[in-house]
């Protein structure tokens, strides 16, 4: 019988999410709600473990752990990457790495709430009416505003298609985009200098790597309009927080909307959840991939994993 590991279902969840009555008598499961910072309770916590069930990019499998772990023979994760473990690790080990399947839709979809939310200061007015007050604020239409949009993969695609239909120029750059991919989604090609200085709404939907952790500084932030606002529902290292927060606070653009943090999940005495309660910052506890559909595809996908696996058919593998 394999001891089976879930690691970081903050909701509890995935008895919810997956049908785990096909495992029976077969596995013992073992769910933890906790984030585990500190890498030596983690391994006290998970060394009599056989399958370990990542959340994407939540805990960290590094060489070290993975070598600390002598009963590991199976990690499976939400998705068909996660760069938060060790795959060389897990190959000298003989260890079967495997991936879910996955909906894409829920992220973009959240980058457009808080565009609006951010670029109307919809949120301060729902404080002031339930404080009592009324039409505080005087909100901006998108009609006809520029749309810089920092990666057009799957999800920067859907928020260009979002952006055309409310009226915007659409423009976009990353490190490797080319025109080609541009003209067949109604996007303009920019420079990476272009794309921050005439962006009234910069949303970032490039993937987190050594070119781009802290790209968005402070120089390229004071390229852009004071009037500006910028969305992430990527990876918070693309943007230099530090800087961000500076920016916040000195009024260099006119608001924020973030859905991720250099450290997951965000401290409680963090400055920037004191600053969303005097500034136009809109957080939220990264939800962009949280969604019925998508936990549908994650759980179940633990468990049709493991099942394979046991019949000795891995499907999914990564490794």
């Amino acid at each position: 019988m394999l001891n089976v590991a879930v690691l970081d279902d903050y909701q509890n969840v995935t008895k919810k999410f997956g049908n785990w009555s096909e495992l029976e008598g077969k596995i013992n499961l073992k769910i933890f709600n906790k984030y585990f910072d500190d890498s030596n309770e983690l391994v006290k916590y998970l060394s009599d473990f056989d399958v370990l069930c990542l959340m994407r990019e939540r805990t960290l499998l590094s060489s070290s752990i993975i070598d600390q772990l002598p009963k590991l023979k199976l990690v499976i994760t939400t998705g068909m990457w996660n760069p938060s473990v060790d795959k060389e690790a897990l190959i000298k080990r003989k260890i079967v790495f495997c991936g879910t399947e996955n909906r894409i839709e829920s992220t973009a979809e959240l980058s457009w709430l808080l565009t609006q939310l951010v670029w109307r200061n919809i949120s301060q007015e729902f404080v002031n009416i339930n404080n009592g007050g009324w039409q505080t604020s005087i909100g901006r239409t998108l009609y006809g505003k520029t749309l810089g949009i920092f990666g057009l993969g799957k999800q920067g695609k859907q928020v260009a298609k979002f952006g055309n239909a409310f009226g915007m120029n659409v423009i976009a750059w990353s490190h490797n985009l080319t025109k080609e991919i541009c003209d067949s989604e109604k996007v303009t090609l920019v420079s990476s200098d272009e794309m921050f200085k005439i962006s009234d709404v910069l949303s970032i939907h490039t993937k987190l790597s050594d070119r781009t952790r802290g790209f968005i500084d402070n120089k390229k932030i004071q390229m852009m309009k004071k009037s500006s606002i910028i969305i992430n529902t990527s990876r918070g290292p693309i943007i230099n927080e530090k800087d961000l927060i500076n920016s916040i606070k000195n009024f260099y653009i006119s608001g924020v909307g973030l859905d991720v943090y250099d450290i997951e999940p965000l401290p409680v005495q963090h400055e920037l959840r004191s600053l969303s309660k005097d500034y136009n910052v809109v957080l939220t506890p990264h939800l962009g991939y949280v969604s019925c559909e998508t936990y549908e595809k994650f759980h179940q996908g633990y468990v049709y994993a493991i099942v394979a696996y046991l019949d000795g058919n891995p499907i999914n593998l990564l490794n």
